[in-house]
């Protein structure tokens, strides 16, 4: 007999060999047929799993995350199994379960369009309704290679290859297997409906020089209804991209000319950025942070004393070669570098910490073209950085004040929904990292203790932490519910000790400061797009950068439209005029497209008593004001606005 224990502490005793399925049968018969899969002393295997030793069970749905993930990992041998009936000699990548669903990498004898998508669909369906029931095989690695190597398919080799022998198992569904450590569902029959979503190129193993495979896209789901709420979603997110939105409001553009990745701000999308940077820098002036500035390049031995040369020098700029024999710059990478030059700049005592260094820097990275995105993933961004010296002593402290800025950040914009993420290493595989695993333990620690104080809902994933600390990620979900990474927040003991920073103690001693790395908004960039698609590029009335348009009745009336504004914006309310020669019902339309929160319409009436009359987006006529009551109104909206979030 075996053991096994519940979430809710209790426990109770099966035959050794049960399966995972008989146990949440052995519950109720209902929990066993939604079951998707389970996890067994928190591994996530497939239901059919038998249980050897005791052991901690847990059981997942589709409402859980482990439960989509093995439903679209399913979804993605299903797509296989019927890529393999529709193509003879296809071969296979990789076809792994993502945030939203499931792709496959394949390496086709012919082309694959979208226009093929439904065909494929069809087909998927056909094998689903057949219930194939997911057989895993473990498999010797000889064996392994043996039957891939007679398929001819090169990749599936390659991908073996690299794996130790005692650890490999293939998945076999009808006509189809492949090399697979699962979990899966019990049977393909719980797949309901299924939507390819779009057909891709992307690089064997995302590396440049292989070969150019094709990548197929696709979700699913238990019910139909569910695919119809999501394909709703999806045409609201067309609407919402920030791409598309960008180029509405003029925010931000690319030229082929600049370069790929590298984005223009327009004077809109400036104006947008500088107010952002303006209100994090006041909150940082309030909790002590001096703002510096370093350059966009800086000598290749820094980043080689730095250590980021070696982790990310194949993914930077080639290095600037100078006239001068053997002299080599980069592109800045980090600022974290330069910050712990300026630290070093002059002896520190104690009672100096903590210094706490801001910089909104701009970085490079030479990310590959086929995943830039918009201003989500680009080449050059500014980070809205900070990087804290402290003493043991202040470790804690000076964390949780970080998270409170976060949050007063997310509580300002509305986002209201998110996840701390704590990101540890990967103990199986420390050579990715830099450090001591004293200084790992205690970086890991102190941010597992500052989340429990500040009693926030984590997650922890191991293997995700930055290569020289652990750290502290916000997952925040927006208006359509899809999860964006904002924020970052890291604690590392290894910088100090490889830029050499000191700080003489009260013993007289020196002593080595602890650094803080954190970023809010994470990068103005990528922060700027979410906020686009969170809003539906309808910001906050302190943040729009057109408060409001004039718009004049007729072409008489221009002149006071333009004292308007110049009274407006003299008085702190941001204004511009729209005094193009078209009537007033497509001037108030076409405004109300570029989002901007108030029109205010003038004629002979606004014009003799030196009023407007004012229309609110989204929520009709306001009345006619006088100008004077038109600031103060405005005034008082933003005021309540930022009272409403002020930090505690």
């Amino acid at each position: 007999m075996v053991k096994v224990t519940f979430p809710d502490g209790s426990v109770r005793e099966y035959a050794k060999g049960t399966t995972a399925y008989q146990v949440a049968e052995s519950i109720s018969p209902r929990l066993a047929a939604d079951c998707l899969a389970a996890s067994v002393n928190d591994v996530t295997v497939d239901l059919s799993r038998a249980i050897e030793s005791d052991c901690a069970i847990k059981f997942f749905k589709w409402e859980d995350a482990e439960g989509k993930h093995a439903f679209w990992h399913t979804s993605s041998h299903l797509l296989a199994e019927a890529l393999e009936a529709l193509y003879p000699g296809i071969k296979f990548g990789i076809g792994p379960a993502i945030e939203q669903g499931f792709y496959y990498d394949v390496d086709c004898p012919v082309s694959i369009l979208e226009s093929d998508l439904p065909k494929i669909e069809a087909k998927m369906a056909e094998l689903a309704r057949n219930k194939e029931i997911l057989v895993r095989t473990e498999v010797a690695k000889a064996d392994a290679l043996k039957t891939f190597t007679e398929k001819g398919d090169q990749y599936k080799v390659e991908l073996i290859s690299a794996l130790e022998d005692g650890t490999i198992s293939f998945y076999t569904n009808g006509a189809f297997t492949d090399l697979c450590r699962g979990p899966h569902i019990p049977h393909t029959g719980f797949i309901k409906a299924i939507k390819l979503t779009a057909v891709a190129g992307a690089y064997w193993r995302g590396d440049e020089k292989n070969k150019m495979l094709t990548r197929i896209y696709g979700i699913s789901f238990p019910k139909k209804s569910m695919l119809d709420e999501y394909l709703q979603m999806l045409e609201e997110a067309k609407k919402r991209d920030h791409r598309k939105l960008g180029k509405e409001l003029e925010l931000f553009t690319f030229s082929q000319r600049v370069g790929q990745g590298l984005p223009l701000w327009l004077p809109k999308g400036a104006e947008l950025r500088d107010r952002l940077e303006r209100f994090l820098r006041k909150i940082q002036k309030e909790h002590g942070y001096q703002q510096v500035i370093t350059p966009h390049i800086g000598n290749k031995d820094l980043y080689v004393t730095s250590g980021h040369y070696a982790k990310y020098g194949k993914d930077s700029f080639q290095p600037i070669h100078t006239p001068f024999e053997g002299e080599e710059y980069l592109l800045k990478p980090m600022n974290c570098p330069h910050h712990c030059e300026i630290y070093r700049s002059k002896p520190r005592s104690y009672k100096d910490l903590p210094v706490r260094l801001a910089e909104f820097g701009t970085v490079y990275r030479y990310e590959q073209s086929g995943e830039l995105h918009g201003l989500t993933r680009v080449r050059s961004f500014t980070q809205d950085d900070a990087h804290l010296f402290v003493r043991p002593d202040q470790l804690l402290e000076e964390f949780e004040k970080v998270i409170d800025i976060v949050l007063y950040i997310f509580r300002t914009l509305k986002f209201d929904k998110y996840t701390a993420q704590i990101s540890l290493r990967d103990p199986e595989n420390t050579s990715k990292y830099i450090g001591s695993d004293e200084n790992w333990e205690k970086a890991e620690n102190a941010i597992i203790q500052a989340c429990k104080e500040k009693g926030l809902n984590t997650v922890v994933e191991t293997g995700e932490a930055a290569f020289y600390g652990p750290k502290l990620d916000f997952m925040v979900k927006d208006a359509l519910g899809r999860s964006w990474q904002l924020g970052t927040i890291q604690v590392d003991y290894n910088l100090p000790e490889r830029f050499d920073l000191t700080y003489k103690g009260a013993d007289d001693k020196l002593h080595r400061p602890i650094m803080i790395h954190r970023a809010p908004f994470g990068s103005m960039e990528r922060f700027v797009a979410v906020l686009l698609e969170h809003t539906a590029g309808k910001f906050p009335l302190w943040l729009s950068p057109d408060q409001c348009v004039v718009l004049p009745i007729s072409e008489k009336f221009n002149a006071y439209a333009e004292e308007v504004v110049a009274y407006l914006n003299a008085n702190d309310v941001r204004a511009q005029i729209d005094d193009r020669n078209e009537k007033i019902g497509r001037k108030i339309r076409d405004n109300e497209l570029k989002r901007i929160p108030y029109l205010l319409i003038v004629g002979e009436k606004e014009a003799a008593e030196r009023a407007v009359s004012v229309r609110a987006q989204g929520d009709g006529d306001k009345g006619t004001m006088s100008l004077e009551q038109y600031c103060e109104y405005m005034h008082n909206l933003v005021k309540a606005e930022i009272e409403a979030n002020k930090m505690h």
